[in-house]
């Protein structure tokens, strides 16, 4: 396991830009991109279930509670620890679970990605990346800040090494994402 690698654990509420960040740094520098959801995505997959957001919290929430906790920590964590990449990039920490072995990775740095409700809503239902976005009101959007996957981001964000403010263009969090590139970076 190399020692010499930054990984940038993202933590933000629904369409923050997490997944734009992690997509921008491996565009641009080589980074080693990791989801949560992507175990749960492949789960769903796996049994024919729709990749909706209730499924895949109710999927979470059953591993956790039958297998523990950390148990998608773990996973995230042993995933990390084998990638040979200089920049690794994990989206979609959300429980203080998801952080406790990830914390113990030399070169993590956990970094809160946040923006305004509105511009988050426009972003989800643009995007669409689960079945159900496209068509959500925002009434609906804001019901899911009240499920159990989002409830503890607020209590994560404030544990953050760093902060992005995503309210502004794409070229400004692309600014951001660099400078903290830059800061982190490990020197040889």
């Amino acid at each position: 396991m190399p020692t010499n690698k930054i990984v940038f654990g993202f933590t933000g509420l629904i369409a923050s830009g997490k997944g734009t960040a992690a997509g921008y740094l491996k565009t641009k520098y080589g980074a080693a991109p990791y989801r949560f959801s992507t175990m749960l995505r492949d789960l769903c997959d796996r049994l024919y279930l729709e990749q909706s957001r209730d499924n895949m919290q109710t999927m979470s929430t059953a591993i956790r509670s039958h297998f523990g906790e950390e148990t998608l920590s773990k996973v995230m964590a042993e995933d990390v620890k084998n990638d040979v990449s200089k920049i690794v990039c994990i989206d979609g920490i959300r429980r203080p679970g998801d952080v406790k072995y990830l914390r113990q990775i030399p070169g993590f740095v956990l970094i809160n990605i946040f923006a305004d409700m509105e511009k988050r809503f426009d972003r989800i239902t643009k995007r669409g990346e689960n079945t159900d976005d496209t068509k959500k009101t925002i009434e609906q959007f804001k019901l899911d800040h009240q499920k159990e996957a989002e409830l503890q981001i607020a209590d994560i964000a404030k544990e953050a090494n760093e902060k992005i403010d995503n309210n502004g263009t794409i070229e400004e969090l692309y600014s951001q994402l660099d400078k903290l590139v830059d800061k982190y970076a490990v020197k040889n």
